[in-house]
């Protein structure tokens, strides 16, 4: 199917059709779990969420929501990334909370008996640098979403907030560079 036939469900799905929702998600499904292989690829090893329960669970939020309008395939799948993100980091954060035991440090053997491995992206420092950014500046904070979790190009981004390319180009570059200085002082 083109992008225009995409849309055009899309266009369906917004106004409530229950089966142009089941037409879309095998259309989508390849891209969404790229997406979400991209987020566990980052995670820590021993992650209790796996990637098809977070995308089921981003997908079924997505198309339940009312009053959305989707653009585009880029705009549908760049909300896809900021659900998945959302989905992420509420999931870190139950992890983390005291009740849970979240602040209770867990060794594994294999940590002991082998080479430490590069750690983990502490999503919830990220969540919180990136909702800072968004405060300053909401325009970096939607380049980053868009780029960094959503991962669409340049053009793509620009198209989806209706700015130059040049404009998403440095406004990325001033982002990353904030978000490098904020976690990197963490």
């Amino acid at each position: 199917m083109t992008e225009k036939d995409i849309t055009g469900i899309l266009a369906d799905v917004s106004q409530g059709d229950t089966l142009a929702s089941e037409k879309l998600l095998p259309l989508v499904y390849g891209e969404l779990r790229r997406l979400a292989a991209a987020y566990f690829a980052r995670e820590r090893p021993d992650h209790t969420l796996q990637p098809t329960a977070l995308v089921h669970e981003a997908y079924l939020r997505l198309v339940s929501q009312s009053n959305s309008e989707w653009q585009n395939r880029a705009h549908f799948f760049g909300m896809a990334a900021n659900m998945m993100r959302r989905i992420l980091v509420d999931h870190a954060r139950k992890r983390a909370a005291l009740k849970h035991g979240g602040q209770k440090t867990r060794i594994a053997l294999e940590d002991v008996v082998s080479f430490p491995q590069p750690e983990p992206l502490d999503l919830v420092a990220v969540d919180d640098a990136l909702d800072e950014l968004a405060g300053l500046d909401s325009v970096q904070g939607r380049i980053v979403e868009l780029r960094f979790f959503g991962g669409l190009t340049i053009d793509e981004t620009a198209d989806v907030l209706g700015i130059s390319p040049s404009t998403v180009k440095r406004e990325w570059a001033m982002a990353r560079a904030w978000l490098f200085d904020k976690l990197s002082a963490q």
